[in-house]
């Protein structure tokens, strides 16, 4: 028998580093930014540290050292960006939260969305630890669905809120149900994609240069168009509809790689979106705001939200000026959910601004890079879906609060308040952390018993 030589050793599998010291030394980062952030806006305002501010920053250190054990215990090659970013934009929505507050010391807002935040935290460390393999999800599709659909379907026999019916208020507490719908329609979304690509990209009829497949297949597709339309009619809901529609959209891209259904959803989405603009008193106005954000201060009824907002920009420059020094609060009831982007932009200016985006960016392209990276392709379509539910809020509500867009009543994703949406998008991280786990895990090599041929010149 003759000696195994080194050539016919498999190659040793790649060992990729770990980065939990990385990610640990940026979640301090993120603390110390927050807690700086906290006491400059009570020096601004009363030239003295917040009382509670030692007590701020152990909590908000406690929730982030308890998310980075649950990570290095459970998810040890996860990216080290993902959960740094997160307690860095939870934190800073905390401190702007409590800026606020000191405005409006009759309805404080921060101390609750610390408790949500922490929930969401221990939500996060649930999912982490329980949720071992992403690819689990997929077995549960339609019953997402049918959850996701309970849950959007509920608000509408509540009374509206602020013009819109999405929410649940009972006993005192509210709850936005269609926060975690979106979870579970991305969950649906994936599953049914990863089954049907085929049949999606290459089965049916080509009708110009777009490849339309059958209608078995094609039926879910206009199901998801009508239940958009039918959010925006009954829920009144603009934000939600195209967020539930664009992410299927987006989809529907990745899985079949094919631009045609891009041009599609753009056309179903302006179409249905401008009928029901102009049927619905509600989402017309909204749009009328939108087109001439300073028509009441020309009819002498002084600024409305959106001018003010517009207003509150325009006053930040180029670097702000600085926490607790602005008057956003004249905004009004939304200043600290829908338009605390704007307070951002006042004390912050936009060198402040272009940091939360940039930070925005760098978690949603971290998301995606996770997706890429996975072998199959329900964990590839869950990973964008997740990333662009992220993406499409930043945007919609970036757009709606500068003028861009007509505006929505969603939430930033981890800077306002909201119970709700910091729940949610604490989840989100989560299963982001978990494929980028599953990507980033080394495998064992293969060794197939024989050696690949040797080309020799002749």
């Amino acid at each position: 028998m003759s000696a195994t030589t080194t050539a016919d050793r498999p190659p040793p599998a790649l060992r990729l580093p770990r980065r939990r010291g990385v990610e640990l030394s940026l979640l301090v980062g993120a603390v110390l930014a927050s807690v700086y952030g906290y006491a400059d806006v009570g020096l601004a305002k009363s030239g003295a540290l917040p009382p509670d501010a030692a007590g701020y920053g152990a909590g908000l250190g406690l929730l982030a050292l308890l998310a980075h054990l649950a990570v290095r215990l459970r998810a040890p090659y996860a990216d080290p960006l993902l959960l740094p970013i997160a307690v860095l934009l939870n934190g800073l929505g905390l401190v702007l939260i409590y800026r606020l507050d000191l405005e409006t010391p009759h309805t404080p807002a921060a101390s609750a969305q610390l408790m949500w935040s922490t929930i969401g935290v221990a939500l996060f460390g649930a999912v982490v630890l329980i949720l071992r393999d992403h690819r689990v999800l997929a077995r549960y599709a339609y019953i997402s669905a049918a959850s996701a659909l309970v849950l959007m379907v509920v608000p509408i026999f509540f009374p509206a809120v602020n013009g819109a019916k999405i929410w649940i208020r009972l006993a005192g507490l509210s709850f936005q149900p269609g926060e975690f719908a979106k979870i579970l329609f991305a969950v649906f979304f994936a599953a049914y994609l990863a089954a049907n690509h085929n049949a999606l990209a290459y089965t049916g009829r080509r009708i110009w240069r777009l490849q339309l497949p059958t209608g078995r297949v094609l039926g879910p597709i206009v199901a998801i168009w009508l239940l958009s339309v039918g959010v925006l009619v009954l829920e009144r809901d603009l934000g939600t509809s195209l967020l539930f529609f664009g992410l299927f959209v987006i989809m529907l891209y990745v899985a079949t790689g094919r631009t045609g259904w891009i041009a599609v959803g753009l056309l179903l989405a302006a179409v249905g979106a401008a009928v029901v603009g102009s049927l619905e008193p509600h989402v017309h106005s909204r749009v009328q705001d939108w087109l001439h954000p300073f028509a009441s201060i020309d009819a002498g009824q002084g600024p409305g939200q959106l001018a003010q907002s517009l207003f509150a920009f325009a006053a930040g420059g180029m670097l702000g000026t600085g926490l607790g020094a602005g008057h956003s609060i004249l905004i009004g009831f939304a200043a600290k959910s829908d338009f605390i982007l704007a307070t951002a932009g006042e004390e912050l200016g936009l060198a402040g601004l272009t940091v939360i985006f940039l930070l925005y960016a760098l978690l949603i392209a971290r998301g995606y890079r996770a997706g890429l990276a996975l072998s199959d392709s329900f964990g590839r379509l869950l990973s964008v879906g997740l990333s662009s539910i992220l993406a499409f809020q930043v945007f919609v509500i970036a757009g709606g609060v500068m003028g861009l867009i007509p505006l929505t009543g969603m939430a930033m994703p981890f800077l306002a308040q909201g119970g709700s949406s910091v729940v949610t998008n604490w989840i989100i991280v989560a299963l982001l952390i978990r494929a980028s786990d599953s990507a980033r895990t080394p495998r064992p090599a293969v060794d197939t018993g024989t050696l690949a041929p040797v080309r020799t010149r002749t």
